[in-house]
Order: structure tokens, then C-alpha cells, then sequence
């Protein structure tokens, strides 16, 4: 039996915000601990969300006249997508690790769906909601760390070429950090608002502080 209970952590934000330098500042934190960390993302945790991940951010290749172009997803098969690399994330990485007692921090989950699809997407949360529930079974972190940041001011730290979602437009990028704040409204024991605006460790800071307590 591990001495240890596993631990299921999120982190969500626009992008740009700086979630992957902050989870790997808990990762670190948490090994020195001496806890098992399991440190992963959506999309593209696993082998088939890896294959998902390049359809949803780079779209599906066609040939055409004028050389290659990319097929439109439509919404509801872009949700169902999102869904699919989700189940198979829990089947194949979240909940086995969780069972033996690791931390588990994922770089996204299924408030992102929420925010970028029914904020962005116009699809209802509802639907959403109930179908990342149904391919979970219901799974959802004990913590979520939304790190909040005007999106204009997140989006001049990206440091690659754009991707679908990133290309959206600013107001795409607006309504989906203000989804990502009435989520955080709705279950205030579940989340905490970090404002991302400071210092990578201001920042770390208000996480770790946070984090310790709920150790």
C-alpha cells in the first residue's frame, strides 16, 4: 500500500502565461520532496493524443490544385476530438499513476475545453462539460491553477510560430480568458487565480504557497 495518497493537479491559461515553466517549478519541488511526479499535458499525453494534438493545432492535410491545404474540423468533431485524447489520457496515464500515489500536474485538461470550445467555439458548456465528464468518468483535479494575464500582453511572450488556436484573433483570445474566469467563479474550492502578470517567482510563490497546504 503507498504511504501516499496520489494528488491531481491542473494548470490552464491562454497561452503564453507561462504554465510549463510553473509546472516544472512544482515538479521539482514536489521530487525533492521525494514524491513520484508525473508531469504531462492535453492535448498529446499519450501515443493517440499525440497524433490528435497535431490534427487539432495544424489541421488535416488535403491535396489540392494549388498544392496542400487543410480541411476544416468542424466544431462538434473538433469536441469530440478534444474527448478522445482526453479518455485515453486518464485510461493510459492519469489514473494508473494516481492509483500508485504519484502527483499527477497536467499542463491543461478539461477547463481549456470549456474555455477555448464554448468560450471560443460557441458549442454550449453544457455539452461540453458533459461529454469531457463522460470520458473521464468523472475525473477532475483536486487543484486547478488558472494563470490569468491579459491575453494581448501573454500572447507577445509566445516564443513559436503560431498555432490554429493561437491564430484565432485577440477577440477569440479575450473570450476564452474570460470562460476561463467564470469557470474559476463557479468552483472556487477547485481553483485558484494566479495572477500571471508578475514574476516567474512571484508567481511560483503564490502556487507553492497555495500547494503546501494542500500537502
Amino acid at each position: 500500500m503507498n504511504m501516499h495518497q496520489g494528488i491531481f493537479i491542473s494548470f490552464e491559461g491562454v497561452d503564453g502565461v507561462g504554465k510549463t515553466t510553473q509546472v516544472n517549478r512544482l515538479r521539482d519541488e514536489l521530487e525533492a520532496m521525494g514524491r513520484e511526479v508525473v508531469v504531462t499535458r492535453e492535448p498529446g499525453g499519450t501515443a493517440l493524443g499525440t497524433a490528435i494534438r497535431r490534427l487539432l493545432l495544424h489541421g488535416v492535410p488535403v491535396e489540392s490544385a494549388d498544392g496542400e491545404a487543410c480541411a476544416d474540423i468542424a466544431p462538434r468533431t473538433e469536441a469530440l476530438l478534444f474527448a478522445a485524447d482526453r479518455a485515453q489520457h486518464v485510461a493510459e496515464v492519469i489514473r494508473p499513476a494516481l492509483e500508485r500515489g504519484a502527483v499527477v500536474i497536467t499542463d491543461r485538461y478539461c477547463d481549456s475545453s470549456l474555455a477555448y470550445q464554448a468560450g471560443g467555439r460557441e458549442l454550449t458548456a453544457a455539452e461540453i462539460r458533459s461529454l469531457s465528464m463522460w470520458a473521464t468518468d468523472g475525473l477532475l483535479p483536486v487543484r486547478t491553477y488558472l494563470l490569468d494575464m491579459d491575453p494581448a500582453l501573454s500572447h507577445t511572450r509566445l516564443d513559436h510560430d503560431e498555432d490554429r488556436m493561437e491564430a484565432a484573433g485577440s477577440a477569440f483570445q479575450r473570450r476564452t480568458r474570460q470562460a476561463f474566469l467564470d469557470l474559476a467563479a463557479r468552483e472556487p474550492n477547485r481553483f485558484r487565480v494566479i495572477d500571471a502578470s508578475g514574476t516567474v517567482e512571484e508567481v511560483w510563490q503564490a502556487i507553492r504557497e497555495d500547494f503546501v497546504g494542500l500537502l
